[in-house]
Order: C-alpha cells, then sequence, then structure tokens
C-alpha cells in the first residue's frame, strides 16, 4: 500500500509540472479531471506540492480547496485502515 501511495504521489506531482511546462509552451494540456482524479486515487500530497512548486492551479477553487481536502480525506482514510474500527490513536 506504502509503494502504490508513493507511486501516485509521483506520479501527481509529475502531472503538474508536466502541465504548467505545457500551458507556459501552448502545446496539448492534461485535462484538469485527470489531474483531480489523479490525486483523489492516492496522488494529493504530490499533486499539492506539484501545485506549490510551480505555482500551477492554485488559484482555481477545486485545486486550492479539493486536492488539500482529499489530502485531511485521505489521511483519516488511511488511518482508520491501520487502527482499524476499534482501536484508537487517542489511548
Amino acid at each position: 500500500m506504502i509503494c502504490y501511495f508513493l507511486v501516485m504521489n509521483v506520479i501527481g506531482f509529475l502531472s503538474m509540472l508536466i502541465d504548467k511546462y505545457r500551458a507556459v509552451h501552448h502545446s496539448w494540456r492534461i485535462s484538469e479531471k485527470a489531474l483531480l482524479l489523479l490525486a483523489v486515487l492516492g496522488g494529493s500530497i504530490g499533486s499539492y506540492i506539484g501545485m506549490q512548486t510551480v505555482h500551477h492551479k492554485v488559484n482555481k477553487k477545486k485545486f486550492s480547496i479539493g486536492v488539500p481536502l482529499m489530502i485531511i480525506l485521505q489521511i483519516l482514510g488511511l488511518t482508520y485502515l491501520l487502527l482499524g474500527p476499534n482501536k484508537s490513536i487517542m489511548r
């Protein structure tokens, strides 16, 4: 599972860099739907770091709010999966 999230975050990061490069050079772009899908599928941290690194999509609400929200939801989901429903992080 860790390898999956590492790969997805690298892909999320690179997709932001590639899309920014293509935007600057007026080339074929990666769709917003695809960028958000990569974040939803586990690449939210990489996507966010990519956004901040090259200042790409940071002014679009679906990215500036959506990607950090996905990070929070993914962290909560992973915590639940790792600790299980009957365990608490407060104990």
